[in-house]
């Protein structure tokens, strides 16, 4: 291939790959003049701007007037509010006091209504929440708004669900689920949430059967911006978290639609998840989402969704959502390797094919694919490694990942060119068998164990089509085969940003793989390339740079800070007091207070937290007089072969998070606050923690345990306050502009532990 073709088939290459992820959202532009009866980008933002102004989690003093503002502009529509109160424990034993925000528009007809949900309350602690929730808040308020000024009467109720306590168990979902009888109306949920601050919203499905209807229904609907593939919800249930959405479909078997969006992952549930680092084309992919959907499905037969059938379903730029349904997922297998094995013949009928070559064109393949599956599986160890400061970012995503995801791809790019350049003799049609063969093999695999990802076939299909092109032509059109690679870019390049950024760089191996099959359904192009030694040293250099560019960027600034911990302990038992962090690299606000030889040394319980395994660093401290809280016991008596106690703890001082752990004692029933527990959870109680409640207005807790007679039950209560920082009898400073406070973990708190025994 002459090298003026090889610069215009790089840089066609290059364009369809910008133009995957350029065209997956719309373009924000300001604009003032928006009509009212279409969604506008810059009064959702309004909305964001308002919700995000301070923490707001449950039992914050913000969490009332979020609430509140929500409640005064659903008004202003016209539409009549009311609220759901009370206790839920969900799944998990996280207990607390769930207010939702409610508001219905009737429709003409008798049909199931349509739920559109998103949350309010923003994460423990320091979570500002513009992303996680605000985006979908502010996106139905103003996609409501936007809908009602059509001033046309729906056939199907719409039912508006701001829902309260998400972020600590789903808690506000699973008390309108269960308990209002609103609940038994829904046919559909479009929930909307966040788990960045930008990138493409997915959509994500979640049905308990088949999803053929679902989809058939969303194509109707016609989106402009579909981003959607079967295989993204099974990344999604490999995420440590799920949304309100799940407890529609586990407790009630609602079917419904997630639109989430992940990139900048570094930001949730930060403080750095706030108005201006809201990604403006992210929002108004949102409402891209929501205006079609509800105009379509406020007037569609909710009472119709259920499937027994899935379809494969993929989106590509063009074409939109493309689907088809599971029934053809063996067939066009079939099809695939029937068509290979007729080209083989053919191919080697024509004498185009030689056995000898087509073996010796799976040594490079071999060997950039090992090479490249090494150096992504150790590279987020080595990165910790170099920089250990990257253990403190528990999301997995650093500041600068982008960089090295970049860097990695094209490190993968230039393993592959250089595995490539040894082989040069070996002809491009005997070179692509290998790759095929790999293909068949993993499309085999996936249509077996994960069929949701069987849209993979379609690139190779194309692959195909080349080698049929290769084995009658000699010297054929590239341009052509440029063309025919576009399935394979458009498919899998999001696969290889996303792995990372939404699991963290611990996935590079995701995409350093990914990158190197992609490259593979490629080779009919890179085949021809004379310069394959240049453009490996090309990739090599560019690896370089971004590698650099990396390590520039991998320090702490004001505006990617490093998060940071720290706790104040007391242990009213033994009247001891430690200070504590879950840093793995201290900066000078906490190392002054838990710096020294006593790393892993304190024995604490290891305090519910998402990804943090326990404490780091301790040292001895001051003994603060920090009241812990009263214990009652109400209630004891003998029952048979079981003990019945009822304890009632009370705060004696203004607290947020009351955490209660056990000895190994068997446990037949728990109820705190008049909720009991999930026998299911009690059974698998596989640590000792048995129980969280998140507090709100300083509420006490109420505790009925039944257990064994002749066993001594011991509890160990730890009570926090997110204080630290402006607790009069401490001085601990405020942190410097480039650290923000850990997320995920207890932080900045004053902890009481007290131990109750039971004999």
């Amino acid at each position: 291939m002459k090298k003026f073709t090889t610069v215009i088939t790089i840089f066609l290459l290059a364009l369809a790959t910008y133009w995957s992820f350029s065209s997956a959202m719309p373009s924000y532009q300001k604009n003032e003049t928006v009509p009212l009866n279409s969604f506008s980008t810059d009064r959702a933002l309004a909305h964001v701007k308002k919700i995000a102004e301070a923490p707001h989690a449950v039992g914050f003093p913000a969490h009332k007037e979020v609430r509140d503002y929500i409640v005064c502009e659903l008004q202003k529509m016209g539409l009549k509010t009311s609220l759901q109160e009370g206790y839920t424990a969900g799944d998990w034993a996280n207990l607390s006091k769930a207010t939702n925000i409610l508001a219905r528009i009737p429709g003409t007809e008798q049909g199931k209504a349509l739920l559109v949900l998103s949350h309010y309350d923003s994460s423990p602690h320091s979570s500002l929440g513009a992303s996680d929730a605000g985006s979908g808040v502010a996106t139905i308020l103003e996609g409501i708004r936007a809908f009602l000024s059509e001033n046309k009467n729906p056939k199907n109720d719409v039912i508006i669900l701001i829902s309260d306590a998400e972020e600590l168990g789903l808690n506000g979902a699973d008390l309108f689920a269960n308990k209002h009888p609103w609940a038994n109306d829904v046919g559909l949920v479009l929930n909307f949430e966040a788990r960045g601050s930008g990138g493409p919203s997915f959509m994500l499905i979640e049905t308990n059967r088949g999803n053929s209807r679902l989809i058939e229904e969303f194509t109707a609907a016609s989106p402009e911006f579909p981003v959607a593939n079967s295989l993204v919800y099974s990344i999604y249930k490999m995420l440590p978290n799920d949304t309100d959405l799940t407890v529609f479909r586990e407790d009630r078997d609602i079917e419904g639609l997630n639109f989430a969006f992940a990139d900048d992952h570094f930001d949730y549930h930060t403080v750095r998840d706030n108005f201006d680092r809201l990604d403006r084309n992210t929002l108004a992919h949102q409402g891209s989402y929501l205006m079609p959907l509800l105009m379509h499905f406020s007037n569609a037969d909710l009472g119709n969704l259920k499937s027994l059938n899935d379809d494969v379903y993929f989106t590509v730029p063009f074409f939109k959502l493309i689907s088809y349904p599971f029934e053809w997922i063996w067939l066009m297998f079939g099809l695939a390797l029937l068509s290979f094995v007729c080209l083989l013949v053919y191919g080697f009928k024509k004498q185009s094919l030689h056995l000898k070559e087509i073996f010796k064109g799976f040594l490079p393949m071999g060997i950039s694919l090992l090479i490249n599956g090494v150096v992504g599986y150790f590279s987020w160890t080595l990165l910790k490694w170099f920089y250990p400061q990257y253990q403190d970012i528990l999301h997995g995503f650093t500041y600068n990942g982008y960089y090295y995801i970049t860097a990695f791809v094209f490190l993968s790019i230039a393993v592959c060119f250089g595995a490539y350049h040894k082989f040069q003799n070996i002809s491009v049609s005997n070179l692509v068998i290998s790759p095929i063969t790999l293909w068949l093999i993993i499309c085999g695999a996936v249509a077996y164990y994960l069929p949701g990802a069987s849209f993979f076939i379609i690139p190779l299909y194309a692959l195909l089509a080349c080698l049929f092109i290769l084995v009658n032509q000699k010297i054929p059109n590239p341009y052509l085969l440029v063309f025919l690679a576009l399935p394979a870019l458009w498919i899998y390049t999001p696969f290889i940003k996303m792995f990372p950024v939404g699991l963290g760089l611990k996935m590079m191996v995701a995409s350093t793989v990914l990158t190197t099959l992609t490259f593979y359904l490629l080779l009919p192009v890179f085949g021809f390339y004379k310069s394959k030694g240049k453009l490996a040293f090309l990739c090599q250099f560019l690896f370089a740079i971004f590698m650099v560019v990396a390590h520039f960027n991998s320090g702490f600034t004001k505006d990617h800070a490093k998060p940071s911990s720290l706790l104040y302990i007391l242990n009213t038992d033994n009247n001891s007091a430690h200070w504590v962090s879950y840093d793995h690299e201290l900066i000078a606000w906490n190392k002054k207070y838990v710096d020294g030889p006593s790393k892993n040394q304190v024995d604490y319980q290891i305090i519910s937290s998402k990804y943090a395994p326990g404490f780091t660093y301790s040292s001895k401290a001051p003994i603060i007089e920090i009241p812990p809280p009263s214990v009652e016991k109400t209630f004891d008596t003998i029952v048979g072969e079981n003990r019945l106690v009822k304890l009632i703890i009370t705060p004696q001082r203004s607290v947020n998070r009351l955490e209660v752990f056990t000895n190994n004692v068997p446990l037949s029933t728990v109820t705190v606050n008049e909720i009991e527990l999930s026998p299911f959870y009690l059974k698998d109680l596989k640590r000792s923690k048995l129980l969280t409640h998140y507090i709100s207005d300083n509420d006490a807790t109420t505790l009925e345990l039944q257990f064994p007679k002749n066993q001594v039950l011991e509890l160990q209560i730890y009570e926090a306050s997110n204080d630290l920082l402006n607790h009069p009898l401490f001085s601990v400073p405020e942190r410097p502009e480039t650290s923000i406070p850990m997320p995920f973990i207890l932080n900045d708190a004053i902890l009481t532990t007290k131990t109750i025994r039971l004999e």
